[in-house]
């Protein structure tokens, strides 16, 4: 209840010189943020930490061959849209920013990165935005933050950036914000994160985004995000194993199906796809145990096991299913 009435008492007097130009509907979403490109894969992504609910609903935005942005502080969401319009339309980061805030009247209240495919950097740190606020621009990347604890956030997601050339982009950007986190933080705590990952050039809409992570509410909002991206990266083992069984590559399939159960031993989705998988490749006997352990652990993956003969997602003799059930 103190916080809240700190934040207040601080909002009013940081906004009484601007309190026309702040739009009430639009979050305060005071944050630390970073846009970053991959050189050698052209992937584009934003990761951000806030006390602010739901915070990647307002401050991450990309798209696939075009750019990133985070768009935060005295939030006005519509830069996201825009500037990724602008950019499509062939102007490079800088030249972006500069019309978007030449066109806002509340610029001094904004924070705004951009990155655009080819790597230019830009970013906006309005003079009112309240401190500790600032940026760090650097090759492929631009960190921000305002409304910190101290003045070491910046930097300190600058340098876990740079340090991690080489690791996967999301991973890069994780590292990133767990440093900003380290150095102190939002002044105010904790509550909400979000990691976006796109590829380096245009694809189909529903493969815009290669990672798309939000966490609305938590006491530790970083160790959710690291914690889905982990599910994230199992899934996509499983996904590729998918895929090899697919091309009738059994052995691909069962080393990625391996690794995503190396992942996360305990999920039984993960087992039972997989020993599904075993059977209907005429492995029946290393599937059998795994079954076993399933079926022990959760009755209801047995009674799925009756029901896939009938749309051909089993397809084992008569002799094999009996067998397969009675585990």
């Amino acid at each position: 209840m103190r916080k809240s009435f700190i934040l207040l008492a601080i909002l009013a007097i940081a906004t009484s010189s601007f309190a026309q130009l702040y739009r009430k509907k639009e979050p305060l979403v005071h944050t630390f943020s970073i846009v970053a490109r991959d050189e050698q894969t052209g992937e584009m992504a934003v990761g951000v930490q806030s006390h602010w609910f739901s915070v990647g609903t307002s401050v991450p935005w990309a798209e696939a061959g075009v750019g990133a942005v985070a768009t935060q502080s005295f939030v006005d969401k519509s830069y996201g849209p825009k500037a990724l319009a602008l950019l499509k339309q062939g102007l490079s980061a800088q030249e972006v920013l500069d019309r978007l805030t030449a066109a806002d009247p509340g610029k001094e209240v904004r924070q705004v990165a951009i990155i655009d495919s080819k790597g230019n950097v830009a970013t906006h740190t309005g003079k009112n935005c309240i401190q500790f606020a600032g940026h760090v621009k650097g090759i492929n990347f631009s960190a921000q933050s305002n409304m910190m604890l101290g003045n070491r956030v910046n930097q300190a997601m600058a340098d876990a950036f740079t340090k991690t050339a080489g690791k996967p982009l999301a991973e890069r950007v994780l590292l990133a914000l767990e440093a900003a986190q380290q150095a102190g933080g939002d002044i105010r705590g904790m509550q909400a994160a979000a990691l976006i990952l796109v590829p380096g050039k245009p694809t189909d809409p529903w493969k815009d985004k290669s990672v798309d992570l939000r966490v609305d509410d938590a006491r530790e909002p970083l160790k959710e995000l690291r914690r889905l991206y982990k599910v994230h990266l199992a899934y996509q083992h499983m996904n590729n194993g998918d895929l090899a069984i697919e091309k009738n590559d059994m052995e691909k399939a069962m080393t990625e199906y391996r690794l995503a159960m190396k992942m996360f031993p305990d999920n039984l989705e993960m087992q039972y796809w997989t020993a599904i998988t075993l059977v209907n490749n005429k492995q029946t006997a290393q599937a059998l145990p795994m079954f076993k352990r399933i079926f022990a652990k959760d009755r209801n993956w047995k009674e799925l096991t009756r029901r896939l003969p009938a749309v051909q997602l089993l397809t084992v003799p008569e002799t094999v299913l009996t067998q397969i059930l009675s585990q």
